[in-house]
């Protein structure tokens, strides 16, 4: 069995090395993988890790047919490389007589769709959240707007046209059912959360003794997270436990970060700010004591599942997050492995923190992360899924 799998995201970022070959590499174990990727060119330029990732792939079994991302001027950008990855898409799909199509979010989809159309190929339409109300809650377009609405259309296209049908949570299931064109219609679908490499996300040595507390925070801080929150939450922390310690890993918005510390008037002795490759995190997050990251509440995070919640529970380490998105809140409270704010008050940072460091001080904590990261964000169960959504549609 071969498949075609089309992700829009550069498997040379981390995203994509976390979120695509790390399910990719198990897959490729039992089929083989065709893998569509469009590569940004400030990762296709650096050679020696292009170089270094094409052995691996091939080594793995998954052949690659990188493309070049465009991104401006955005609708002419995206709609010629939609052309282009239809155009190498069928070529491929022909040359190796492939009959399913993995398509990883919206844009893939419309490729997927044409190829279906084109030469009757099964295609799953693999969600990864709501994506147009994304653009919409994340201020890049506006409700009412033509994007919005165009984006929209395809999405009923895709939803009514895809043989399975891939959602991150059950509370996205729940949301589609009450789709008023899915009713009675809703295709065969699968819940299969962000995942996580579940050996290398795994808690390193012995139980960690200081005595100074390390909140975590890892990833990004614009557009759906709300990082102001958090270094208020770390501001009370630190007039909790002055000697508190705020360890974050960022990739590139260091600027953006140092000026919100400071405007908190949080000191710097009291941060730790780094970068780090996607190989070296469970490392760095193993040296917390927690984690937080607080995410926009918005209609579009209910089909959410924050990559960080299961890397960081992986690793032991109990979380503070918030309600609405997706299925987090309830794993939190429900397996006791952190805490998930209703609002942003001072009243409700200060309870939940002094819930957070009572798990964090619980010495049954970490082992009940570790069983909830298995229970619910297992790499290898996520693959087991994969494998038989494509055994379904191979009949």
């Amino acid at each position: 069995m071969s498949i075609l799998y089309i992700s829009y995201d550069g498997v040379l970022e981390p995203l994509g090395q976390s979120q695509v070959l790390a399910y990719l590499r198990c897959l490729a174990v039992n089929q083989r993988v065709h893998l569509i990727s469009f590569e940004k060119k400030e990762d296709w330029t650096n050679l020696r890790d292009r170089l270094r990732l094409a052995g691996d792939l091939s080594e793995a079994g998954i052949i690659w047919h990188p493309m070049r991302y465009h991104k401006r001027p955005s609708l002419l950008a995206t709609s010629w490389d939609i052309f282009c990855g239809v155009a190498v898409g069928l070529w491929i799909v022909i040359r190796y007589r492939l009959n399913i199509v993995h398509a990883r979010s919206y844009v893939p989809c419309v490729i997927a769709l044409a190829l279906k159309r084109l030469v009757g190929v099964k295609y799953i339409f693999d969600m990864r959240g709501f994506w147009a109300d994304e653009r919409v809650d994340g201020g890049l377009w506006i409700r009412n707007g033509k994007m919005y609405s165009v984006a929209k259309w395809f999405e009923k296209r895709f939803l009514l046209s895809a043989d399975h049908v891939v959602v991150l949570s059950h509370a996205a299931i729940r949301e589609l059912a009450s789709f008023d064109y899915l009713v009675a219609r809703l295709p065969p679908t699968t819940v299969i959360p962000t995942c996580a490499d579940l050996t290398s996300f795994m808690p390193r040595g012995n139980e960690r003794v200081r005595s100074r507390f390390v909140l975590g925070y890892v990833g990004s801080v614009g557009t759906w997270y709300l990082f102001d929150q958090v270094v208020a939450c770390f501001s009370e922390l630190l007039r909790m436990r002055p000697d508190s310690q705020f360890l974050i890993v960022n990739r590139s918005e260091h600027a953006i970060i140092q000026a919100g510390l400071s405007a908190a008037g949080i000191p710097s002795t009291a941060v730790e700010l780094i970068s780090a490759a996607h190989v070296d995190m469970p490392l760095h997050i193993c040296r917390m004591d927690a984690g937080v990251f607080f995410i926009k509440p918005v209609f579009s995070k209910k089909a959410s599942a924050p990559t960080k919640l299961a890397e960081f529970l992986g690793c032991g380490i109990p979380c503070m997050g918030n309600v609405g998105v997706g299925d987090m809140a309830e794993i939190l409270e429900n397996e006791r492995v952190g805490v998930a704010l209703s609002s942003f008050t001072d009243a409700s940072i200060c309870a939940g923190l002094q819930q957070l460091l009572l798990l964090a001080d619980d010495p049954n904590t970490r082992a009940r992360c570790v069983a909830t990261a298995h229970k619910h964000f297992s790499l290898d169960e996520g693959v087991e899924r994969y494998r038989r959504i494509y055994e379904q549609l191979a009949g």
